[in-house]
């Protein structure tokens, strides 16, 4: 017993070391004075100065930042909407949609890529719908609404079913009482699944790569064309900057749902 659970302990160490220790060397050498990937010849901030001053990196960030933005924020909002409808179903209907749902979450990113670039290369054909931001935008928002689904269904579950109808009772119309009385409760599960949809969009490559188009490229995008040519200082800077931003809305995600499972002790 105590050899198979030492045996796991050292497997996990060598899996975190493995996937930590790469991204570890990267964040490093984005700072070092010269080129080299091997040696350390000094700290220095050019590389970042650089990268802000490289106008492709900088084009395809404001696509990234404005496509994630609008798919984080539409995403909620049919989410949100998506997932109160699925709480007023009956349990069967329930949960085929709740199976359904899952199915982008649990499928690799190829293939959910490869259906929306076949869906829209049969939209231009039939309508001349043409690949750009458009695509992109609807390809984003389409597999980011499952996740805000499951974000807001456990705090639906948690309602007291007898609120909705009590404000109804007081005079409340149905509009009224969603927004005064359901959307205060399940408020929490809303920005976790805000969060995770602008993370999920800002992190993403196969999709976007399927989707974008030849004209348009997100950050993702562009350090894989970048590596495909050579691997320079920035293209660490970048990647660094990126692991900071999506490691930072995680650890927000992971403690909100923290502080919201922990009992209030008043």
């Amino acid at each position: 017993m105590k050899k198979s659970l030492l045996l796991g302990r050292i497997l996990t160490v060598i899996v975190f070391v493995f996937l930590y220790v790469p991204i570890a060397v990267l964040v490093v050498f984005s700072f070092n004075a010269s080129k080299s990937r091997k040696i350390w010849s000094g700290f220095t901030l050019d590389w970042y100065r650089q990268l802000f001053h490289n106008q492709m990196i900088m084009n395809s960030f404001y696509v990234t930042l404005t496509v994630s933005i609008i798919a984080a924020v539409v995403a909620t909002i049919v989410g949100t909407f998506a997932a109160v409808g699925f709480f007023n179903m009956k349990k069967q209907p329930r949960g085929v949609l709740l199976a359904i749902n899952q199915l982008p979450v649990i499928n690799a990113d190829i293939i959910t890529g490869v259906s929306m670039m076949l869906l829209f290369v049969s939209a231009k054909a039939l309508m001349g719908f043409e690949f750009g931001f458009g695509t992109l935008l609807i390809a984003h928002i389409t597999f980011n609404i499952p996740y805000v689904i499951l974000s807001v269904m456990p705090k639906l579950y948690q309602l007291d079913n007898n609120l909705f109808e009590a404000a109804q009772d007081l005079g409340a119309t149905w509009m009224k009482a969603f927004f005064k009385v359901i959307l205060p409760e399940i408020r929490p599960g809303i920005v976790n699944g805000l969060l995770i949809a602008f993370t999920m969009s800002i992190d993403d490559f196969v999709i976007s790569y399927f989707t974008a188009g030849s004209h348009l490229q997100t950050l993702s995008m562009t350090i894989y064309s970048m590596t495909r040519r050579r691997i320079s200082p920035e293209i660490n800077a970048l990647s660094t900057l990126l692991f900071a931003v999506v490691l930072g809305l995680l650890l927000i995600v992971n403690l909100r749902q923290m502080k919201q499972n922990t009992p209030n002790k008043n």
